[in-house]
């Protein structure tokens, strides 16, 4: 297989290998593709622990490391995963804020690992690029809404 040229590396206290299965297990096109374990001792773990774990989010390589507290996740940083219909947001909404994770507004939440997720309905993104009043509506919808419900947004886009 080929090494990626580009890859997102996460960095996780401990448990980079549990966070990739849960993606895996929970997003399609994803995939835990390789574990490797410390060849001695470092500073955030001993020698045979999971150092680093190779995975795919929805098609996205990604590398987690296992590398100690020291670097916190943040907003900074989101996986934005479109979806066609309410069904697929409260699916992947509830995956996460189900397993530990927390709600946050817009569309966003964080799963128990501190990743933030956007569960972002192609029919909010679709309101906003169409621009002018309906946009504006879709927008002023969304504000108040903490998951995104799809019937609020094709609403409000009709006016």
């Amino acid at each position: 297989m080929a090494v990626a040229k580009t890859t997102i590396c996460l960095w996780f206290d401990k448990d980079a290998e549990a966070a990739a299965r849960f993606y895996a297990a929970t997003f399609p096109d994803s995939a835990v593709t390789a574990v490797h374990r410390a060849p001695a001792d470092y500073p955030s773990g001993k020698a045979g622990d999971v150092l680093t774990v190779e995975f795919t989010v929805a098609g996205l390589p990604c590398l987690g490391l296992n590398g100690g507290p020291a670097f916190p996740h943040s907003e900074a940083f989101s996986f934005q995963i479109a979806t066609d219909d309410q069904d697929e947001t409260d699916r992947y909404w509830t995956a996460i804020t189900g397993n530990g994770g927390q709600e946050s507004a817009c569309g966003w939440c964080k799963d128990r690992w501190g990743i933030s997720w956007q569960i972002t309905p192609r029919v909010l993104t679709d309101a906003l690029a169409a621009g002018g009043e309906e946009a504006k509506r879709a927008f002023e919808a969304m504000m108040g809404m903490t998951k995104i419900d799809v019937a609020a947004i094709e609403a409000a886009r009709r006016g």
